[in-house]
């Protein structure tokens, strides 16, 4: 089958075109015929060397893809050739075919392009796990979800939004902030026009957030701290400004306040089973209805995957940037 492949990590320009075997299918995974896939920070990462797949997953980049099932694996029950799939993949994405573990996979409904499912289960399962199954985010509370023009931050706007909770994201130009409050966001900050905290703040009354979504990491942790209300909840999923920072432990104490590290690809089959349940069984309806999809920026074909890593790696879009298979 056809794939992106990498004999040397590097620059974008690595990524090119091969031949390589069909992955082997185990008794509780399904073949997807790959239709489309997405670009996500940590591919750039993996194609760096900076982020390798877990043991014994595919060491093809690509954590997302949507198709059909070819094939259904013999311990397999409810899933049948033909039906339109999409999953969350610890690798392999960027290929003709891909095998995931069944519990990993969700139907693309009809409201849904291969193109839109192809980049919805990385950044809906990421918002969720972290807002709602880790941060506990409660109807009427506000959340401040970092890079609101991301992938995983217009996933979380949407989800924020369905939830009957307020969303108060950070952006780095006045454009993103503009189109994060088209797409749903209560109030949209840049970041890049002094302290957000400031912002934040101000935006609630002095309160703070009750959950914080960052992929930041120590950058950000003082300023997050204080952008907390008291029983508040960081969730950290990304230390792209860095992974040491020395905060004030008593301010944890005083305001009973939660930090929280969280990473999602690399959990068990059973654990991405019960967040893909999880999020059915609180958003299935909404996603089935088409009130949840994802914002896509561009589809580049396959082919073009340097060039979609680019446009990632330049923070020039908004939303997701998909590839066609």
């Amino acid at each position: 089958m056809k794939a992106i492949v990498i004999d040397t990590p590097g620059a974008e320009d690595v990524l090119k075109i091969g031949d390589v075997p069909p992955p082997p299918i185990g008794p509780e995974d399904l073949r997807i015929r790959v239709r489309a896939t997405s670009v996500n920070r940590a591919d750039l990462l993996q194609r760096q060397g900076f982020y390798p797949p877990p043991a014994g997953a595919s060491e093809i980049i690509g954590l997302e893809c949507a198709g059909e099932v070819v094939e259904v694996g013999a311990a397999v029950s409810g899933w049948r050739v033909g039906e339109r799939a999409m999953a969350l993949l610890p690798g392999g994405g960027y290929a003709e075919e891909a095998v995931v573990h069944h519990g990993s996979a969700l139907r693309v409904p009809p409201t849904l392009t291969f193109e839109e499912a192809g980049a919805f289960c990385e950044v809906f399962l990421t918002a969720f796990l972290n807002l709602f199954m880790l941060g506990e985010v409660k109807p009427g509370e506000a959340a401040l979800v970092h890079g609101g023009g991301s992938g995983v931050g217009t996933a979380a706007i949407s989800l924020l939004r369905e939830a009957g909770a307020r969303s108060l994201v950070t952006a780095g130009s006045d454009a993103k902030c503009r189109r994060c409050r088209d797409h749903g966001a209560d109030v949209a900050i840049n970041y890049r026009g002094g302290d957000f905290s400031t912002a934040v703040r101000e935006a609630t009354g002095g309160r703070g957030v009750d959950v914080i979504l960052d992929s930041i990491g120590a950058k950000y942790l003082t300023a997050n701290i204080d952008c907390l209300a008291p029983d508040g909840r960081l969730v950290i999923i990304g230390l792209i400004g860095g992974a040491k920072e020395e905060i004030n432990l008593a301010l944890l104490l005083t305001r009973r306040l939660r930090v929280i590290g969280s990473t999602l690809r690399t959990r068990s089959a059973a654990s991405k089973a019960e967040i893909v349940a999880s999020f059915l069984q609180r958003f299935g309806d909404a996603l089935a209805a088409g009130r949840l999809r994802p914002v896509i920026d561009r589809v580049l074909p396959l082919e073009q995957a340097a060039e979609a890593h680019r446009v990632v790696q330049s923070s020039a879009h908004f939303g997701k940037v998909v590839l066609r298979v």
